[in-house]
């Protein structure tokens, strides 16, 4: 009984391989993806321990939840260790590190700043409570000086012919932002509690966008580990005990472990590159190029074809996104009013119009303070105005196309000349263009005669002679 006791109470160590899983840059949909695709193929190859070996500012709060739960359902150990040396863990970093099992920093790194950013509009006024996405500054309150005590009767009697102030900020917009942060707070303290952290730095680096170095945070209890290196991050855990949130206890065996980095494959590559707001939207316009081109020209090939896939693939890459339609439905509007501008000439109104409708739209699309996923004013402007002189140029091209003199089909064969090679029991035969045609004239024909098309029956041309053609005829064969 006393061997089957300690042969149950002393875990058996968990061996395998250690799966590493490289993130640099914002977390987004791409970065889901792929910790997705590691955790499945660090599952299949039996590992013993998942490092996610960490470099960002913050990103999506939609992709930073889907990557904690996978950690806290994963069935083997997760460690995510920040490096290398200068890399940091803000915003939705310091979740994730406050999610794993064990949270490992490297020398010169740091965490925090995790307050939440609104989505779906523009910065708000100065002083608004409007925490950064990943380093900025917390709620802030305009100071008022306290009144003197002898003008207090004075101050009364003003304050009922005054009319109340407007607030700062709209109400609505300060609750969405307050209702925000208390649960993104309540979010990470939960997180704390899980795995023994500090929860009070935690909700601090929400509220207060506090933020921590690595020797800061080892002695506040909020990392387990500072590794110089993957190597000695390893060496470190070797023999540690981590309990997993099924209750499972497992013993690290990782001082001599195989180590497998697991990289993008091109699907996550293309999804990372689509899913950055500039090129959905340079996407976007793209397709309606190639849209406008083809309805503008006969028949349906290459550019509304490539302009379809185009618009397709944008429209994934917003849906990806945490965007706000009617930014989207503005940008739509804008390149509408653009294309109008090309056929119905309006001295510029409809295309300032799209042009403004376009920025306007870029500007309510993504709130630029969220990391990595942020549209420039500057890039907006260039890309309105490059669609609008494109647009107009295209439609110029159209409308000139249209208005030239059509060179072939029937059309062009009303006016044609041509001359009689065959008069004969079955009809006339004239030659022109190239071909012979059946023609009916209400008059005789005679070979060598110049005759000019009138109209078109079926494959029957009707003509009439020409007088000047026709007297040099008679005049060569008399």
């Amino acid at each position: 009984m006393v061997l089957l006791s300690l042969s149950v109470a002393e875990p058996p160590p968990q061996s395998g391989t250690v799966v590493t899983l490289r993130v640099d840059g914002a977390i987004g949909p791409a970065t889901s993806d792929f910790i997705t695709r590691g955790f499945a193929i660090a599952a299949e190859r039996n590992a013993g321990l998942i490092i996610i070996e960490m470099d960002t500012p913050g990103g999506l709060d939609t992709s930073m939840r889907a990557i904690i739960k996978h950690i806290l359902a994963s069935p083997i150990p997760v460690a995510t260790y920040v490096s290398p040396e200068g890399a940091r863990a803000a915003s939705a970093g310091t979740f994730i590190l406050y999610a794993s099992h064990i949270a490992a920093m490297a020398p010169a790194t740091n965490l925090g700043a995790a307050s939440p950013v609104a989505i779906g509009g523009p910065p708000g006024p100065a002083g608004a409570p409007r925490p950064g996405g990943g380093g900025g500054g917390g709620e802030t309150e305009t100071p008022t000086a306290a009144p003197e005590a002898g003008d207090e009767a004075a101050d009364e009697s003003a304050e009922a012919d005054k009319p109340a102030a407007r607030p700062a900020t709209p109400p609505s917009a300060a609750g969405v932002m307050e209702k925000a942060t208390s649960d993104a707070a309540a979010y990470i303290r939960s997180l704390a509690q899980l795995r023994g952290r500090d929860a009070d730095f935690a909700e601090r680096a929400v509220r207060e966008a506090a933020s921590l170095s690595a020797s800061e945070a080892l002695e506040a209890g909020v990392i387990d580990v500072i590794a110089i290196s993957l190597t000695d991050l390893l060496e470190q855990l070797d023999g540690r005990e981590i309990r997993l949130d099924s209750g499972n206890v497992v013993t690290l065996a990782t001082a001599e472990a195989d180590i497998e980095r697991i990289t993008p494959d091109w699907r996550n590559q293309f999804l990372s590159v689509i899913s950055n707001p500039q090129i959905a939207l340079i996407l976007m316009m793209i397709g309606i190029y190639g849209l406008f081109f083809e309805f503008t020209s006969p028949g349906f090939g290459v550019p509304g074809v490539a302009g379809l896939i185009c618009i397709l693939i944008a429209m994934y890459a917003f849906q990806l996104l945490p965007v706000n339609w009617a930014g989207v439905a503005l940008i739509a509007l804008g390149a509408i009013l653009m294309l109008a501008e090309a056929f119905l000439p309006s001295f510029g109104v409809l295309g300032i119009g799209g042009v403004v409708a376009f920025i306007v739209g870029g500007l309510f699309l993504m709130d630029s303070g969220i990391p990595g996923f942020g549209v420039p004013i500057a890039f907006l402007v260039a890309l309105a105005v490059f669609s609008a002189l494109t647009l107009v140029a295209i439609g110029g091209f159209a409308m000139r196309a249209r208005k030239r003199r059509v060179v072939s089909g029937r059309e062009e064969l009303i006016g044609a000349e041509g001359v009689i090679i065959n008069v004969g029991a079955g009809g006339a035969y004239a030659h022109l263009h190239g071909e012979n045609w059946r023609v009916d004239c209400d008059s005789a024909l005679q070979p060598g005669q110049h005759v000019r098309v009138t109209a078109m029956d079926g494959l029957v041309l009707k003509v009439e002679p020409m007088a000047e053609a026709l007297h040099t005829a008679t005049g060569s064969t008399t």
